[in-house]
């Protein structure tokens, strides 16, 4: 059962040396099986990955979930709260860290760090913490690389594609 209440407050944040604040998520995604026609049993297999409205500037663009790291938790549980928590999906790790970025805040004019790992979604939940205050929708790589607002995002779905397509990884084994 998941936890139905998501963390608050920033007395638990870290920050790196420099006191940027650490934020950390994932890039869920999926493997989507679809015909290419009717009368052939031919399937094609389509990457989807799942964006979620941003809980502050509702219609301007969405994200892939993400927030603070906190201290009493390691990077990848920190990003898997943070994907439950926003998204309501679960997964696995079947990939490295993307990396990590420094952008400056849209609402607050500050610096972050920023990390994604990609998650391959396991499980979709019908009721999560922040339902009720953001949308998600799965997306094909085009799409969502239109419609994300941070342009670090769109480069960790870039890599994100990047490994996904070379062979012996995932995208090869669907």
């Amino acid at each position: 059962m998941a936890c139905l209440v998501s963390r608050s407050g920033r007395h638990l944040q870290r920050y790196d040396n420099i006191g940027r604040r650490i934020v950390v998520g994932c890039i869920p995604y999926r493997f989507k099986r679809m015909s290419r026609d009717l009368e052939e049993e031919d399937e094609l297999i389509i990457l989807e990955v799942l964006v979620v409205s941003s809980r502050k500037t509702r219609g301007q663009g969405m994200l892939f979930p993400k927030g603070g790291w906190e201290t009493d938790e390691s990077i990848e549980e920190a990003a898997t709260r943070e994907t439950l928590e926003e998204a309501g999906v679960r997964g696995h790790f079947d990939q490295e860290e993307l990396g990590q970025w420094n952008y400056k805040s849209k609402t607050r004019g500050i610096y972050h760090e920023g990390r994604l790992f990609p998650l391959l979604v396991t499980e979709q939940l019908d009721h999560w913490p922040e339902k009720d205050f953001r949308q998600r929708l799965w997306m094909n790589v085009g799409e969502a690389r239109e419609v994300c607002k941070w342009w670090w995002m769109k480069e960790a779905l870039d890599l994100l594609v990047d490994r996904l397509s070379k062979p012996n990884n995932s995208l090869n084994k669907a």
